[in-house]
């Protein structure tokens, strides 16, 4: 036991002291916070993730899927209830520190720069919890829904948050989070709805969650550029490393976003024309399973 204590206090030493040469010095205020010392606890949550999503289908394949229906709703409550709160501290955060939207180094606001930081672990965190995600997928056996989309952006964004938080836990790493928060509280409140099947019928603001993501990235190259063109004190490497996955992001949810509604419309019109059974209301469906019944009784008469 001593010698493995050893060998992994050795490594978090040997991988701490690389990260300090590539990246410079981390920013003292995150000292000694949950999972923010070292690297490796965020790096193995994240391997054994892919791991379960990797055998988390297999091992389902020949097992009945389950229900989840009350967890879910608890779970995406808890979710909304934690976003609108990181929502709202932001926000006021920022008025209170004075950020500039422009540029906002890591220093200059005061106790609110202090509000930021808290409120953006939180946020580091909540991408640990967001995992449940795909376990709940998994379980549920929507495994339509783990797309590569859908695991890149999990997985990635723990990761980067823990980088963040080390390096660059305020400043002007708080908008992309302030607008993910709001989508989030959007999103996780439809989830929760949608688990209770008298909502269902009354949910129609999905196809808007996906748009507002899509808006919620450009706005974030945005106000990252801006950064770029009249800099601060800012680490700029940061900046562009933001723009890039932004980027990423842009390109994958767009192709979701396509293939999802774009797709699905295109061919529910032409089934229409086509007058498939599949059409989209019920009249016509009722009308088409009706004449197929007709065309059978005459087939058996003759």
């Amino acid at each position: 036991m001593g010698l493995k204590s050893c060998t992994m206090e050795s490594l978090d030493q040997t991988i701490n002291s690389y990260l300090d040469v590539w990246l410079g010095p981390r920013d003292p205020r995150v000292k000694g916070w949950l999972l923010l010392d070292n690297y490796i606890p965020t790096f193995i949550f994240s391997v054994l993730y892919l791991l379960i999503v990797w055998i988390g289908p297999k091992y389902m394949q020949n097992k009945q899927p389950f229900s989840c229906r009350g967890i879910l709703v608890v779970y995406n409550v808890g979710l909304t209830l934690l976003s609108l709160y990181m929502f709202y501290e932001l926000v006021t955060g920022v008025w209170e520190g004075g950020y500039n939207f422009f540029c906002q180094d890591t220093h200059s606001g005061g106790e609110a720069d202090m509000k930021i930081v808290r409120v953006l672990w939180w946020y580091y965190f909540s991408k640990l919890i967001e995992f449940m995600d795909t376990f709940f997928f998994i379980l549920r056996k929507n495994h339509y829904q783990i797309t590569v989309l859908h695991v890149y952006h999990h997985a990635s964004m723990l990761n980067i948050w823990w980088f963040v938080m080390n390096w660059v836990p305020c400043g002007h790493s708080y908008f992309g989070a302030t607008l993910n928060s709001f989508i989030h509280v959007l999103m996780y409140s439809y989830y929760g709805l949608s688990a209770i099947p008298a909502m269902r019928p009354y949910l129609w603001w999905k196809k808007y969650i996906t748009q507002g993501q899509l808006i919620q990235f450009v706005l974030t190259i945005f106000q990252t550029s801006c950064g770029v063109v009249w800099p601060c004190a800012f680490p700029m490497g940061w900046l562009y490393f933001q723009i890039s996955y932004m980027i990423s992001l842009i390109i994958l949810f767009t192709n979701f976003y396509i293939q999802t509604y774009k797709k699905k419309a295109s061919s529910r019109r032409k089934e229409y024309q086509n007058g498939s059974t599949a059409a989209v209301n019920g009249y016509t469906n009722s009308f088409s399973s009706l004449e197929n019944n007709v065309k059978q009784r005459k087939q058996r008469k003759d």
